[in-house]
């Protein structure tokens, strides 16, 4: 079982919570540029900016216990957001490690790369 209680997340790993059948138990919030989005983004992926996510965030964010996978283009911003979410306590907040782009290396080779 993956644990959702460490601060990152690899891509293999939330490739797997991808892959699971049934509902899921865990959103995937793309914190990068409405610019970045538009060339590749994950699956059902949710858009909240790193540049306006505290003043999002409060619309975005609500359940506390809730599982969120943050992603970026390296993982810098991520874990920026992850580590913000945490400060407010949503303790199963957690950054892939290495962004979108090491999905492309690990995960999907077709995603574009920029």
């Amino acid at each position: 079982m993956l644990s959702d209680t460490a601060l990152e997340i690899s891509p293999t790993d939330v490739s797997h919570l991808l892959g699971r059948p049934g509902a899921r138990d865990f959103r995937i919030i793309d914190c990068r540029e409405e610019n970045e989005w538009q060339i590749c983004r994950l699956p059902d992926a949710q858009l909240v900016p790193i540049s306006r996510f505290g003043e999002l965030a409060t619309q975005a964010f609500v359940n506390t216990q809730e599982h969120l996978v943050i992603y970026c283009h390296h993982g810098m911003r991520s874990l920026r957001a992850a580590n913000w979410l945490r400060e407010h306590g949503f303790t199963r907040a957690q950054s892939m490690r290495g962004g979108i782009d090491a999905w492309a290396d690990l995960v999907d080779p077709e995603t574009p790369r920029y």
